[in-house]
């Protein structure tokens, strides 16, 4: 049986609150411990278990100099995303770590950007049983006009933590 998971705890516990409350406690414990998604100011819109939406409001400290999203916001954007649902569905004695990321930048963002990162399946079931392993995960970003601007390949591995930590 997998070890628990305290954010997958966390999650489900909170999953019957109001939708507001639920995403602002998920985003404040996301950004306690990945200090630079706070600084940016991302935001957890929900969560199926499968599947995350976070945004990044495109605001004066993520911004480039031409006044969009910074492409380095983009990216911190889609890796958290695809991070946070990695993350719910390892076993808790199972370490997330990014492996590789690609980006290839498309078209100029307008205002606000929003990342959907999923997982199908049979990748939820690989890591729930896999002592170690990967995964590509499925994230797809889009700017306030719907438009994607970013193609983003986000590998994440995961292994076993080392006892105590």
């Amino acid at each position: 049986m997998p070890a628990a998971n305290p954010l997958r705890k966390f999650v489900d516990k909170i999953s019957h609150y109001p939708h507001w409350l639920k995403n602002r406690l998920m985003t404040w414990v996301f950004c306690h411990k990945v200090k630079l998604a706070g600084t940016t100011g991302l935001e957890i819109l929900g969560t199926d278990g499968a599947s995350v939406t976070f945004r990044q409001k495109n605001k004066r400290k993520a911004q480039n100099h031409i006044g969009s999203v910074h492409a380095a916001a983009m990216a911190l954007l889609a890796e958290s995303a695809t991070g946070f649902i990695v993350g719910i569905n390892l076993p808790g004695d199972k370490l997330p770590l990014i492996k590789s990321m690609q980006l290839r930048y498309l078209s100029r963002a307008q205002g606000d950007m929003t990342a959907v990162a999923t997982l199908s399946k049979e990748q939820i079931e690989l890591m729930q049983k896999e002592e170690k392993g990967e995964v590509n995960v499925a994230v797809k970003v889009t700017d306030e006009t719907g438009t994607e601007t970013v193609v983003c390949e986000m590998l994440w591995a995961w292994i076993t933590k080392k006892a105590g930590k």
